[in-house]
């Protein structure tokens, strides 16, 4: 038996619970708690009106996950195995330390972000290492899709394809229409706050920096078709290149549509998208926060949202002694996601790994003791697990999406 306390109930937290409870051998109990108790209750309604989650035992609860104190309280009096982390990356840290308070295993999604600085890496969480390993407990770090998946694919394909890999190239490509003018499809702070910074990529042991959105190709994407990329940087690249020395050049490519960077310029250069509180009517407001108002939840686009998602990884080095590429990948409808569990493929994307890599903590299957990234286990079983729980992966070799970073 295990029981799972799951923190957050936005979009991702709404198909974790879900997939949670359709794998109820290993998720005996669940418990999703919120800031917003209203909204883990709509959930849990829904799971209970399923006939193929009804047998699910589940139950919510409110909570503040930036007070530590509270957190404990909840964890002490439910007694779960593992928290699952699904809230806000600004929260990870406190989650983090309620959980070594209490003495149980944890797993999130993103890392972690402070507030005031539109900067995420893992050198805060890292840092936890020893803490986690003199408590003989687990953290799991960034397992959703990208991070997640996109390390699980660079594990797999290392361990089976390549004996080498010297570049990685990770394509993320949304081809769905969701009919709004202006929407992200994850947290529209976190999305934003993500976009509008500095890019970067590794080359030859070091970090290079770009201006936001600078560098972009078409890419040709199986299953969607030829789609403008922009070079971004994204967290995964960090411990990709820590974990697999080797790895000369990394970067990481994302899709976005004409109307949505011209929407994003215009907020930019308005300073809507600022993080730093301005003086308005005698109260501080953060642009950033009050855009986030505005904008459609991203729960609320699955609705009536066409077309896929295609997500990969491209990796280039040796196999039997001569140069060889492979590309990993998975493609994920909108429309089927929604039948299935009432959301978007963006969240269906995250949500389905958080929960395969809990299962995977809770049977033993992935264990030790600190704070590891996914890309450090194990990948076949989740590999395995993927094509189980709704999000199969394909393998193309001998093929270059995006052409090798020398090339840039």
């Amino acid at each position: 038996m295990a029981r799972v306390l799951i923190i957050g109930a936005g979009g991702v937290g709404n198909v974790v619970a879900k997939k949670c409870a359709q794998n109820h051998t290993v998720f005996t109990d669940i418990l999703l708690a919120s800031r917003t108790k209203s909204k883990c209750d709509a959930i849990v309604a829904e799971i209970r009106s399923s006939a193929r989650t009804a047998a699910a035992t589940i139950a919510t609860a409110q909570v503040d996950a930036d007070n530590v104190p509270e957190l404990a309280a909840l964890i002490r009096a439910y007694k779960p195995h593992l928290v699952l982390n699904v809230a806000l990356p600004y929260q990870d840290l406190t989650i983090m330390d309620a959980c070594l308070e209490t003495g149980v295993h944890y797993l999130d999604t993103a890392n972690y972000e402070p507030r005031d600085v539109a900067k995420f890496e893992y050198s805060w969480q890292w840092a936890y290492q020893k803490r986690f390993e003199d408590k003989g407990l687990m953290a799991l770090l960034g397992c959703g899709f990208d991070p997640g998946v996109t390390n699980v694919f660079t594990a797999w394909m290392h361990k089976h394809c390549l004996e080498n890999a010297f570049a990685l190239d990770i394509v993320d490509c949304n081809a769905g229409n969701h009919g709004k003018a202006f929407a992200t499809n994850f947290n529209p702070e976190i999305n934003i706050r993500e976009i509008t910074q500095n890019g970067r990529y590794w080359q030859d042991g070091q970090w290079v920096e770009t201006q936001p959105l600078e560098i972009h190709r078409p890419v040709d994407y199986p299953g969607v078709g030829p789609r403008e990329s922009y070079l971004l940087y994204h967290e995964e690249l960090e411990s990709l290149v820590k974990h697999f020395p080797k790895i000369r050049h990394a970067r990481f490519w994302m899709t976005f549509g004409p109307e949505y960077i011209k929407h994003l310029t215009v907020l930019k250069n308005v300073g809507m998208t600022r993080i730093d509180p301005v003086d308005f009517q005698g109260h501080k407001v953060i642009p950033l926060e009050f855009l986030k108002a505005l904008l459609p939840e991203p729960s609320s686009l699955g609705s009536g949202y066409t077309g896929k998602t295609c997500i990969g990884v491209q990796l280039h080095g040796t196999k039997a002694g001569s140069e060889a590429t492979h590309f990993v990948y998975n493609v994920c409808d909108h429309a089927e996601c929604w039948q299935e569990v009432q959301a978007q493929a963006v969240s269906y994307t995250t949500g389905v790994p958080a929960m395969i890599g809990a299962a995977l903590m809770l049977t033993g299957v992935w264990k030790g003791a600190g704070v590891f990234n996914v890309e450090q286990l194990d990948p076949d079983p989740f590999m395995a697990a993927l094509n189980t729980w709704g999000l199969p992966w394909q393998e193309l070799a001998d093929v270059q999406l995006v052409p090798l970073t020398a090339e840039l």
